[in-house]
């Protein structure tokens, strides 16, 4: 199991008021053969500036928000286009279905949640299929990950052999980050101007006091730019090789040097620094099933009625589960201590007694079938820092994995960007 990207799900302190009906609604981009038109712009745009404002976060001048939010439109709509050519959908029933889940979060029935949308001049059915989006990407961004993604035990070793190397097991880090990125098949020019760039946001941030999640937001080509570039709490094992060991060198407030990296040059911000881990931790042996695809969820029910049937679990999980990391050996995943799991995936995981099977369920991942085997209370021992270990590599090259795709994605697409016409 593994984490890519973290949800898109909106909150209601997110959601932004419909577009006014004056908008008017030009072209502001083409991709490829389809068109971004202002009204999705400006719509996204009030959004960002909510998201800003609860960071405490200054937004930068109208034309530089415009370029962020635009190019993450753009992002949006390549991965759009290849999920429809690679022929995944999201059906009314998943939808409806995460619909529910975002109008549980705000302790709203899905009628009462609709209200509220309503109330608040959002249009219910452009929600929905914003949401549709937002899953039928992350089905994409999964299924890239399935083919190219995979831990060796070798990888976890290594991994827990340079964490105590550098004294650094049990430290997470929250971050800030800035990407200066450097194009696919980048001239020597190019690269140097790039590296030019990042010091030059460098000797901002260091001499001037600019500040870093300002400076972000409006000069990072980093995934997290409108959020600030904040990357949240990372163990160091979900960050590159070079940012991990850019990390690990600062203190509180401590702005790294540039640090390359294949996809270009990189700025870190140290917010803080804690120790994680007890003495002892509950541990959940637990198989899975992973199915993918747009019949998932009913395979997923036919074979679930196979194993009430009486059919073995593990047999099912080696003919049939689709994560390379676990079928092989009947779907068993180990020892998993909290936290390590996706959290949607070990909130059903936790309801289970040992021995019972859960009814197919939908993460980002695909559809699942759960058994729980046992669960103990011991210390955190090797196996558990395997595992953990293991899921933190998978995260870390998953990430980077979606990173280099997204930038041949662009590299290969016809952008055009018509913003200021």
């Amino acid at each position: 199991m593994y984490r890519i990207l973290a949800p898109l799900l909106l909150t209601l302190s997110l959601l932004a008021p419909s577009v006014a009906a004056e908008t008017l609604e030009r072209v502001v981009a083409v991709v490829n053969d389809e068109a971004v038109l202002a009204s999705d712009l400006e719509r996204e745009m009030r959004t960002v500036r909510q998201q800003l404002q609860q960071q405490g976060v200054q937004p930068p001048s109208q034309e530089v928000l415009e370029k962020q939010v635009l190019d993450r439109l753009i992002t949006q709509q390549l991965q759009l286009q290849m999920a429809e050519r690679t022929r995944i959908q999201v059906d009314d029933v998943t939808l409806n279905r995460a619909l529910q889940d975002i109008a549980s979060r705000n302790n709203l029935s899905l009628e009462e949640f609709r209200e509220v949308l309503e109330r608040d001049g959002i249009d219910y059915a452009a929600f929905r299929e914003d949401i549709r989006d937002e899953i039928t990407i992350s089905r994409l961004q999964q299924r890239r990950v399935q083919q190219e993604v995979q831990v060796t035990d070798k990888e976890v070793e290594n991994h827990l052999d340079n964490l105590r190397a550098q004294g650094s097991l049990d430290e997470e880090y929250r971050l800030r980050h800035i990407l200066v990125e450097v194009p696919e098949a980048a001239s020597p020019d190019e690269v140097e101007a790039a590296r030019e760039k990042a010091a030059s946001l460098r000797e901002q941030i260091v001499e001037e006091e600019t500040d870093f999640a300002r400076l972000a937001t409006r000069e990072s080509d980093g995934q997290n730019a409108l959020e600030g570039g904040d990357l949240g709490w990372r163990r160091g094992g979900r960050l590159p090789e070079a940012l991990a060991e850019a990390a690990q060198g600062l203190e509180a407030g401590g702005i790294s040097e540039v640090v390359r990296s294949p996809s270009g040059f990189h700025l870190l911000k140290l917010e803080e620094q804690r120790t994680t881990g007890g003495d002892t931790e509950e541990q959940t042996r637990v198989r899975h099933i992973l199915l993918t695809g747009n019949d998932a969820r009913s395979q997923a029910q036919r074979l679930y009625r196979e194993i009430e049937g009486g059919a073995d679990f593990a047999e099912l999980a080696e003919e049939h589960s689709e994560d390379p990391g676990s079928a092989e050996k009947g779907g068993d995943l180990g020892w998993v201590g909290s936290g390590t799991m996706a959290s949607d995936f070990e909130a059903v995981m936790e309801e289970l007694d040992p021995g019972e099977v859960s009814e197919p369920f939908e993460t980002q991942f695909g559809w699942h079938i759960a058994r729980v085997e046992d669960r103990r209370r011991q210390a955190a021992g090797m196996e558990s820092r395997r595992n953990e270990a293991r899921e933190l590599i998978r995260q870390r090259k998953s990430e980077e994995t979606i990173d280099r795709w997204l930038r041949q994605l662009r590299a290969e697409a016809y952008i055009e960007r018509r913003l200021g016409e």
